[in-house]
């Protein structure tokens, strides 16, 4: 390579590498900055060829070590706030939520009402479809986009009597050997007065008994957000799946932050020592499998984001379709039974 074609290529890649950091202080370490992890991928392998080559001066040499040097500083940095970044990729108001995979993988949406005994939670959807023909049990946590949704949604937090509709929903689905299909994308259940004096808890708990014995598939999807028991409520299944940008956690980094340091602020640290991210969840066996989000994130597209997880989706019941009852629940049992075990090797038990 030619002197002036080194020049170029190290010109180009202090341009790129500037970019990124001019867009890292320009947010002032918060936001998602999907774009970089790429670019500067793009520039280890710039730097790399560069390397590779005989002759060189001492000029350039120092000069790809000072790149090297503040590519290692940003990747340590995108490496301590990957947690936080995800979050914020999961509470993105454009992804695509419950009722907009319904319309773009299902057919032939019957929606169920009400739970027999209070009222019909908005914030909770429950209804029979078709997946490629065959009859399925869809439940999923809704959010709304505009003001008016947000509010008749109440914002995605399930109350008791939603939980309790999703419940009678998966009965009636084990009654008519239906399999079923629960979407989670929620802060958590209500923490409101009413909802606790509806029985919030008590919904909760019967909801985790009830799904961990019943005689049908169940296939859970974090789509988002899946926030402590509001969403563990309706996720007892066989194959818990993960959007790659999602997170799933007892509390939100930000709850977390508040009662560990005070201080909401430190929510990138508790994001990360929470463990919250697909990668973390499925390194724990808390999920069976990460989907990937087209580039940038699934709010980018919608309907390429709908086909894949309708191809995860098939595969998934396909195998668990093969298996009998007996088989389905104690495969179920033994996934939660051994969840994020973990074991310490002391002096003794070594020796």
């Amino acid at each position: 390579m030619k002197t002036a074609d080194i020049s170029a290529v190290l010109t180009s890649a202090q341009l790129l590498l500037s970019m990124v950091e001019t867009r890292r202080a320009a947010r002032n370490g918060d936001g998602a900055d999907p774009a970089a992890p790429h670019e500067l991928a793009r520039i280890e392998r710039q730097l790399g060829k560069l390397e590779s080559l005989d002759g060189q001066s001492a000029d350039v040499r120092r000069e790809i070590e000072d790149l090297r040097q503040r590519v290692t500083a940003l990747r340590n940095e995108l490496s301590h706030r990957e947690a936080w970044v995800k979050t914020e990729l999961a509470r993105h108001p454009q992804r695509p939520y419950f009722l907009d995979y319904v319309e773009k993988i299902f057919t032939d949406f019957s929606e169920i009402h009400g739970d027999r005994r209070f009222a019909d939670d908005p914030a909770m959807i429950c209804g029979m479809a078709r997946f490629h023909g065959e009859e399925v049990l869809l439940v999923g946590t809704q959010k709304g986009r505009d003001t008016k949704q947000k509010v008749y949604r109440n914002f995605g937090l399930p109350n008791p009597e939603g939980y309790r509709k999703a419940l009678r929903a998966m009965h009636i689905a084990e009654k008519f050997s239906r399999p079923i299909f629960t979407f989670v994308d929620v802060t958590g259940a209500n923490p409101g007065l009413g909802a606790e004096e509806r029985g919030q808890a008590e919904a909760i708990a019967l909801n985790l008994r009830e799904m961990a014995r019943l005689h049908v598939p169940i296939i859970t999807i974090i789509t988002g957000e899946g926030g402590s028991g509001g969403a563990l409520a309706i996720a007892v299944a066989d194959r818990v799946l993960m959007l790659e940008n999602s997170v799933y956690s007892v509390i939100s980094p930000e709850g977390c932050a508040s009662i560990m340091w005070r201080d909401s602020s430190k929510k990138d640290i508790a994001a990360a020592a929470l463990r919250i991210t697909a990668k973390d969840n499925l390194e724990l066996g808390i999920c069976d499998e990460v989907i990937p989000e087209p580039q940038g994130g699934a709010h980018h597209d919608h309907d390429a984001m709908a086909a894949t997880l309708g191809d995860v989706l098939d595969k998934h019941l396909s195998e668990l379709e093969k298996l009998s009852t007996e088989q389905l629940l104690n495969a179920r049992y033994d996934k939660f039974r051994t969840m994020a075990q973990y074991f310490e090797v002391t002096a003794a038990t070594a020796g």
